[in-house]
């Protein structure tokens, strides 16, 4: 139990998908706009993640090794599409504001980088709880960055007006607003981690099977795995 409970802490903390291994940037500066978006975007990924992580666990010593990639999209886009038709029907108004970056979760970098790099290797179990801390994590950094974000933007937080109007600063809501709050929310980390004597440096969190990974041409860890080899 343990070794499962490192495993959820470590996608929350140690290897956040969004802080620390820099994927699913791109949903999050586009949603964390609104905190009823970003929690609603937290859960849904966090579905897909864990869904999709089981499965394809379940499944690894059966999927062909040349077509695994295809076949991780097809039960991916499976889970993906149970997500869009339940919000589409119950929250009809959170899947207009959540728009494309709801079906796009299908080839969302975290998702297939937890498959790839994870629940391929690993038992169902600690691949539950990866895929859970891993959307946990997500789920934590796009609400924190869209409570500063829909606060100091549009003055109010889940719809309740905190600031008074004509306080706002209307470009935190904008692109460069989402930019800035997400440099912000790595600087506050790399910060924290330099006071503990840490260095930051931004990695893929695989735990070893370089040779069988799709990213290992690009990779910096496989790289040092080669290096210290010889």
């Amino acid at each position: 139990m343990k070794k499962k409970l490192d495993i959820l802490v470590n996608g929350i903390f140690k290897e956040n998908p969004v802080l620390i291994l820099l994927l699913g940037c791109c949903s999050v500066l586009a949603v964390s706009v609104t905190v009823e978006g970003s929690l609603g975007m937290g859960v849904a990924l966090t579905f897909v993640l864990v869904c999709s992580n089981v499965v394809i666990s379940l499944l690894r010593n059966i999927i062909p090794d040349k077509v695994r990639i295809p076949c991780y999209i097809v039960v991916i886009a499976t889970f993906v599409t149970i997500v869009q038709m339940v919000v589409e029907a119950f929250l009809p108004a959170l899947y207009s504001s959540l728009g494309i970056f709801l079906p796009l979760i299908v080839v969302n970098c975290i998702v297939l980088g937890r498959a790839e790099m994870f629940a391929n290797k690993n038992t169902v179990g600690d691949s539950f709880f990866d895929g859970l801390g891993m959307g946990i994590g997500y789920t934590m950094v796009i609400v924190g960055i869209s409570v500063v974000r829909e606060l100091l933007g549009n003055g109010t937080l889940l719809g309740f007006r905190i600031i008074p109007e004509g306080y706002q600063l209307g470009i935190i809501t904008q692109t460069p607003g989402g930019f800035f709050c997400f440099g912000c929310a790595i600087a506050i980390l790399v910060a924290a981690m330099a006071k503990k004597g840490k260095k930051f440096e931004p990695t893929m969190g695989c735990d070893g099977g370089c040779a069988g990974c799709a990213m290992s041409a690009t990779c910096t860890d496989a790289k040092k795995k080669e290096e210290a080899k010889v």
